[in-house]
């Protein structure tokens, strides 16, 4: 194995310092949820080697949403431990994997550090990012031992219609030994119906989810793979106990808890995110700087700069983060182009959101490099002044933040509901002398 660290996590918020964030839009989850709103008690807990597979009742409570019997489960620390023990013991040294891009870096990575040649499926932004089933099909070759998908998609947050994941699931049971790994982490949060679970489809398909993402609960690193094969499950089963032996005793307790109450708990987090997609939605409505395809699922997606916006991408970035306390998820967590960024909507708060997303306004046009590129770095710079200013103000005394106008060329403003702020700036006749100065 050949290890190295990956972009996202050495640059995460966490490792970044969370104290130093003011508006975090880089994390690909819900709020994260206090031990207090679960209401649990475990002071009897005794604090003993755990159920290699994972605790029954917990493995009962999983099996019920992903398909399969609870012996078809193997619950791991979370989702990337997961994919780790998949990639592992499916892949060695030269054998092939077909892997949807962008996609979670874990499921980049990992094939990377064991030698597989990894061959892309490329997303396209102007495809809607839509999986092409013959597309993918035209890949696989003698040498394919897995086929990788992320859905609901992770960054765009796009999803796969039934009859496409069927055929892709044909198209897998026809090939003498390829598997199909889908990463399922963002089911929970699917906008209309879900898709049926991997592992329900075939005995060739494996599921992979965590209660990181939709449930807010990633400190307690629970995850699960699930699959119909009991030869395949006791492989992963082994690769589990030459790791870490079991999971915590103390997180699987908490996850059961979490698992009995995510019926009364989901309805809640959906209505939240379904508000923060709204958010994000008239934002971009009001601007012309960035574009997207609109996410149908999570609570990430993945905009970009409009292809006619000159930008110094590198200034975007520097500036989003120095200056406003802003952070996304730059494309080259991904492989993808800087252009690109996976913005997070559903973990900050509704005030954190709306600074947010001014805030990249502000961010990009400083880092204008068109014509007039003065007068609009300075304009971006107003912008910013006037969101530091009035901080207090607008975005906590007012419940939201619609737009960011200019008016007449020399004004702008901050509008919302109850009041905004206007910023006048230099008449053009001062641009012209500050212009001349140099």
């Amino acid at each position: 194995m050949d290890y190295r660290r990956m972009p996202i996590e050495i640059e995460s918020p966490e490792q970044f310092g969370y104290d130093r964030i003011r508006n975090n839009l880089a994390e690909s989850s819900v709020a994260d949820t206090p031990l207090r709103d679960l209401g649990i008690e475990l002071d009897d807990l005794v604090l003993a080697y755990g159920d290699h597979l994972g605790q029954p009742a917990l493995r009962a409570a999983i099996a019920a949403e992903a398909g399969v019997g609870p012996d078809d489960m193997l619950v791991t620390p979370g989702a990337a431990a997961a994919l780790f023990i998949v990639h592992t013991t499916l892949l060695g040294r030269d054998d092939e994997i077909v892997v949807v891009r962008p996609n979670y870096a874990t499921n980049l990575e990992t094939p990377r550090a064991i030698g597989a040649r990894v061959r892309w499926l490329d997303l396209r932004y102007e495809d809607g990012w839509s999986v092409d089933p013959g597309r993918l099909a035209a890949l696989l070759g003698p040498r394919t031992r897995l086929v990788s998908l992320t859905v609901p998609h992770n960054p765009t947050g796009q999803m796969i219609a039934e009859p496409a994941l069927r055929e892709i699931v044909r198209i897998v049971e026809t090939h003498p030994q390829a598997r199909l790994l889908v990463d399922e982490t963002y089911r929970a949060m699917t906008f209309g119906e879900p898709l049926p679970p991997a592992a329900s489809l075939s005995s060739r398909a494996i599921g992979v989810s965590s209660l990181s993402k939709s449930d807010g609960l990633p400190g307690i690193r629970i995850g699960w793979l699930a699959t119909a094969d009991g030869g395949l499950r006791e492989r992963f089963l082994a690769a589990k106990e030459q790791i870490l032996i079991t999971n915590s005793v103390v997180d699987e307790a908490i996850a059961e808890v979490a698992m009995r109450r995510r019926a009364e708990r989901l309805p809640g987090i959906l209505d939240g995110i379904r508000m923060a997609l709204g958010t994000v939605r008239g934002w971009l409505g009001d601007q012309d700087l960035f574009e997207w395809v609109e996410p149908r699922a999570g609570v990430v997606g993945f905009p970009r700069f409009r292809p006619d916006v000159p930008v110094d991408i590198d200034t975007f970035y520097r500036v989003l983060l120095e200056r406003y306390g802003t952070i996304v998820g730059p494309g080259h967590w991904f492989d993808q182009p800087r252009r690109h960024f996976r913005l997070g909507y559903g973990w900050p708060r509704p005030i954190e959101l709306e600074r947010g997303l001014a805030a990249l306004t502000a961010a990009a046009v400083e880092a204008w490099t068109g014509p007039r590129a003065r007068r609009d770095r300075r304009f971006g710079a107003a912008i910013g002044n006037a969101l530091l200013e009035i901080d207090g103000q607008i975005f906590r005394d007012t419940p939201r933040v619609e737009r960011i106008v200019e008016s007449g060329g020399e004004t702008i403003g901050l509008a919302g509901e109850g009041g905004g702020l206007t910023v006048t700036m230099p008449s053009a006749e001062a641009e012209a002398e500050a212009e001349a100065d140099g």
